[in-house]
């Protein structure tokens, strides 16, 4: 049996859309080959899949074959390689990813919503990213043999002092 605590209803006009665990949804019955849940909201009797609201819905492929090609995206793979390295087509790929970066933004926007920082957090954060920074840039100076791997030449710098 699947954990209906971790779904919501998905219909925006439902006094139960967005809450999890609110007692409304009850699990319905299994379709495809796959055996996905279907689940039905108490309140409005909306039925939608259990893989609503997720980067795999209305993914018919495996989903380790899209979290693996997703990774080799992530990776910094082009949309060919991957294409060819799972064996699927650029089409596939380019819809895939399209899907996984709606959805990604959709769980950025929901995090960053009503997202209350007070202006002395803010700046001790942007204090910890100039002193990264500046570190990183010490770091560099102080080693700092560049590569070009395009021609195959190397330059190297001496630290000033």
């Amino acid at each position: 049996m699947i954990d209906v605590s971790k779904h919501y209803c998905p219909n925006k006009s439902c006094s139960f859309y967005g809450k999890l665990d609110s007692g409304n949804i009850r699990v319905g019955w299994q379709y495809g080959k796959r055996k996905t849940w279907m689940l039905i909201c108490g309140r409005c009797n909306m039925r939608f899949s259990e893989r609503t609201g997720t980067v795999f819905h209305g993914v018919h492929s495996p989903d380790d074959k899209v979290m693996k090609t997703l990774q080799l995206l992530a990776e910094g793979n082009g949309i060919r390689a991957s294409a060819r390295i799972m064996g699927v087509s650029t089409n596939t790929v380019t819809r895939w990813l399209a899907v996984a970066s709606q959805h990604v933004k959709e769980v950025n926007d929901y995090l960053m919503r009503n997202l209350h920082v007070e202006e002395c957090q803010l700046d001790e954060f942007w204090s910890f990213i100039k002193k990264s920074k500046s570190m990183l840039i010490q770091k560099t100076r102080k080693n700092a043999v560049l590569e070009t791997f395009g021609r195959g030449r190397r330059l190297a710098a001496e630290p000033r002092s």
